[in-house]
């Protein structure tokens, strides 16, 4: 795997969820008690955190995916995709993407494989080029496939990366959400200077997230959940908008089939399968 991706490919000329500390004001005994309860808030929020990302979700998954882009006055553009998943028992991570339709699309393949210790590498297969190539680690705000999906979004993101702090409580339709405010530790480990996620806490997804990237007071981005449903005893997300809030343009993601703990096999995780769609064709939910 070698060489870098032509970026120019991937970003579209028109332009992967959660958390920080609050501190206090005036005399010493105020600070010291706010700043107690801002550490509560932050100790809370750090727990929070780290439940939704311990949310059961089965040891492997696949499904098969509608992506939907839609701007203003244009059609909608419409990608059919498969997505494999499978966690293992270090607590690494490995997902891989393959695009079935239309034609200038198929084939093409994203494999991402997270480490236990945060590390994340991702390899892209161009059809065209029939080469598998290596993603640079740096381009975390990279558009993937021209969608409102970066790069980064499709990674999986530790806890610990960030820093936590619960917000309040606010509602997200009729649902009464805990609100988590998460910060990156390290300014270089994201493309995003702050997020807030919406958690619903039943099923512990985030309903609503806001992501923000240059401005910590404006956010550039919005996913929202339209539909989630129990799937074989997993909370799951069925159908969510991920939109771009300063062009409109939008992506939509839309869960078709969709099977868990199927015990998928290491080697589809892998550069030789990224290449060859022919070893996926049996594991198709």
């Amino acid at each position: 795997m070698t060489g870098p991706v032509p970026w120019t490919w991937f970003d579209s000329p028109r332009r992967a969820l959660f958390w920080r500390v609050a501190q206090g004001l005036v005399t010493a005994m105020f600070l010291a008690t706010l700043g107690g309860w801002g550490a509560a808030l932050a100790n809370d929020g750090a727990k929070l955190a780290q439940r939704v990302y311990d949310r059961p979700d089965g040891r492997d998954a696949s499904s098969v995916v509608t992506m939907s882009l839609t701007e203003e006055d244009k059609p909608p553009r419409v990608r059919g995709m498969l997505l494999f998943r499978a966690r293992g028992k270090g607590g690494d991570v490995s997902t891989l993407i393959r695009f079935t339709d239309p034609a200038d699309i198929q084939g093409t393949g994203l494999l991402t494989l997270d480490g236990a210790d945060g590390a994340s590498n991702q390899w892209i297969y161009l059809p065209a080029m029939q080469r598998v190539r290596r993603v640079d680690s740096n381009r975390k705000g990279g558009r993937f496939v021209n969608s409102d999906y970066y790069f980064e979004d499709l990674r999986d993101r530790k806890p610990s990366m960030d820093k936590h702090r619960l917000m309040g409580r606010e509602r997200v339709g009729n649902v009464e959400c805990e609100v988590l405010e998460s910060v990156p530790v390290e300014a270089g480990n994201s493309v995003y200077v702050r997020r807030v996620s919406w958690i619903d806490p039943t099923s512990l997804l985030p309903l609503r997230i806001d992501f923000f990237e240059r401005n910590a007071e404006q956010p550039s981005k919005r996913l929202l959940v339209v539909k989630h449903a129990q799937i074989q005893g997993y909370w799951t997300v069925m159908d969510s908008t991920l939109g771009d809030l300063g062009s409109g343009h939008q992506t939509r993601l839309t869960v078709g089939k969709l099977r868990y703990d199927r015990n998928l096999p290491e080697s589809l995780f892998t550069s030789r399968a990224l290449a060859d769609e022919r070893m996926e064709r049996e594991l198709r939910p």
